[in-house]
């Protein structure tokens, strides 16, 4: 797999920052938080740093509420049930998936990026709507994996697509089929007070990203075929490629950040990534840290996590629970497997970062395996 440290493009530019004090990427920024100290200021003080615009690159903040000018709404965390519920129906789903593999493409390596899209969209959603049946559901999963393909090229565009462009006409219609589906749905759910448009964006972050991860998450343990602890497995993923790489919050006024004055209304990223090879958050010689080594996570005396993959603050990721629950037991899947890379995997970086391809074979490991 392609090294996030040889990267160009802004994953260049963000690792090869100074870390002294808020880092200004450019003349007049974007900034660049550089500890976590700085991060937790950013991501926890929304007085001073609010949320930006919205997913689909239009401009319209008519869904703002409170004092944030965005208007992105601050979700409840996925509950204990809902998360064991989510894992159930991944278990199903990706057994399915593999099924269907085996049936459909014998022979053929698995495409990770594409397996997991079924299970990782139907347990989401049994998660966040627990009360659809399963018809409804597996509509309604199919739906937003449909408006993830269309708002990928948007997001990916290098200038804000133009209103009446053929992207984004695609990207509004399948945005209002997917609304119009879910309006449908909570009529059938009495209590419910989270609107379409709210639970659409939940849903696609809550899909999108844990596909991506989980397809690195396959991809690393291809590259590394030992037997690793999954849970640790899964935090050195997140550690060493998390798909929310990089986050953004604007300044409502003038904030001192690490010693550096940054003027009001101007974009401040905060870097998991970046975080995640600070040898103060990290156990390890300093020239290991771009290693995938699970077993670093021995060490008692760091936390993962430290370096914020599900960000932190009001805003932090609200299925962060379900996401490493699903994680885990892709990653236990994978240790019971001898799986190999098909091809050279290169890092995408059109929207968050993603593996493609990352393409695999496996086999059970046998008992004998090491």
């Amino acid at each position: 797999m392609d090294s996030v440290e040889s990267a160009g493009g802004q994953l260049g530019a963000v690792l090869s920052a100074p870390r002294d004090g808020a880092a200004a990427l450019g003349p007049g920024g974007p900034w660049l938080a550089t500890s976590l100290e700085q991060a937790r200021q950013v991501l926890t003080d929304p007085e001073a740093f609010d949320f930006p615009g919205n997913v689909n690159r239009t401009g319209d903040l008519s869904g703002s509420r409170g004092e944030t000018r965005s208007g992105h709404t601050v979700f409840a965390p996925v509950s204990p049930d809902e998360v064991a519920r989510g894992v159930a129906v991944f278990d199903a789903e990706w057994a399915a998936a593999l099924g269907d593999h085996a049936r459909d493409s014998l022979g053929e390596p698995y495409d990770a990026m594409v397996l997991l899209r079924r299970p990782v969209a139907r347990s989401t959603t049994a998660a966040v709507l627990p009360g659809l049946d399963d018809a409804r559901r597996d509509a309604v999963a199919d739906h937003v994996l449909a408006w993830i393909d269309a708002l990928g090229p948007v997001i990916a565009a290098h200038r804000r697509p133009r209103r009446w462009s053929r992207i984004r006409r695609t990207e509004h219609a399948t945005r209002i089929a997917l609304e119009d589906l879910l309006d449908a749905a909570l009529s059938r759910l009495p209590g419910e007070d989270r609107t379409a448009q709210q639970l659409a964006t939940m849903l696609a972050a809550g899909i999108q990203v844990p596909i991506a991860a989980g397809s690195f998450l396959l991809a690393w343990l291809a590259q590394h075929p030992r037997s690793v602890d999954p849970v640790h497995a899964v935090w050195e993923t997140l550690r060493l490629t998390p798909p929310t790489w990089l986050t953004a919050r604007v300044t409502t006024r003038e904030v001192d950040l690490g010693g550096t004055a940054v003027p009001s209304g101007r974009v401040v990223f905060v870097s998991p990534l970046l975080l995640g090879r600070l040898d103060s958050l990290v156990p390890g010689a300093p020239d290991s840290l771009r290693d995938f080594d699970p077993g670093r996570w021995q060490d008692a005396t760091r936390r993962p996590g430290a370096w914020l993959p599900f960000g932190a603050g009001p805003h932090a990721c609200p299925g962060r629970t379900l996401g490493m629950a699903v994680l885990v037991r892709l990653a236990s899947w994978g240790a019971k497997h001898e799986m190999t890379l098909s091809e050279d995997v290169r890092i995408d970086q059109s929207r968050g970062i993603s593996p493609v391809p990352c393409r695999f074979t496996a086999t059970a490991r046998s008992e004998t395996s090491p």
